[in-house]
C-alpha cells in the first residue's frame, strides 16, 4: 500500500470507530443504554454495533470475565483487524470487581488482552462510556499526528 493511501486509511479509522461489545454481565446493559443516544456517538463518528469482530476497531469488554470465558474474549480480540483497541468497562472487567477473590473470576481483562482505556464503576453510568470514547478518540488523534 503506498503512503497516501495508508495515510487516508489511518485518518479514516482514527475518526470512525466501530465498537464490538463483549457483554458479560450487568455492565452490558449500561453499554446498550449508552448507545441509545445516537447524537452523542454520531458527533464522534462512532458506530455502536460492528456486527462481527472482523469489522470492529474497538472491543468493549463489559462485565465479569470468568476463566472459562477468557479464551473466547481473547479469540474475539484476535479476530479484530489491526489497529485494534480495547476498553475495559466496569469494575469487574477492570479487576474482577466484588468477585475478585472467586476461584473462577479473571483478575482483570488486561491479563488476557492489552487494554487502552479503563472505565471504573459498578456499574459505570452510560455517560462514562461516551466520555471514554471521546478520550480514546483524542488519544488516537494524538498518535496519528
Amino acid at each position: 500500500m503506498n503512503e497516501p493511501v495508508r495515510t487516508t486509511v489511518n485518518v479514516g479509522s482514527t475518526y470512525s470507530l466501530w465498537l464490538f461489545d463483549v457483554g458479560l454481565a450487568c455492565c452490558a446493559v449500561e453499554f446498550v443504554a449508552a448507545t441509545l443516544d445516537p447524537a452523542a456517538l454520531d458527533e464522534m463518528g462512532v458506530q455502536p454495533f460492528a456486527g462481527t469482530p472482523s469489522r470492529a476497531d474497538v472491543l468493549v469488554v463489559s462485565g465479569t470475565v470468568t476463566d472459562k470465558m477468557a479464551p473466547a474474549v481473547r479469540r474475539v480480540y484476535e479476530q479484530m483487524p489491526e489497529s485494534r483497541h480495547v476498553i475495559s468497562f466496569g469494575s469487574c472487567a477492570n479487576s474482577g470487581g466484588p468477585y475478585w477473590d472467586s476461584y473462577s473470576v479473571t483478575k482483570g481483562v488486561d491479563t488476557i488482552v492489552p487494554v487502552d482505556l479503563y472505565i471504573p464503576g459498578c456499574p459505570p453510568r452510560p455517560e462514562t462510556l461516551v466520555d471514554g470514547l471521546r478520550r480514546l478518540d483524542a488519544l488516537l488523534a494524538q498518535r496519528s499526528a
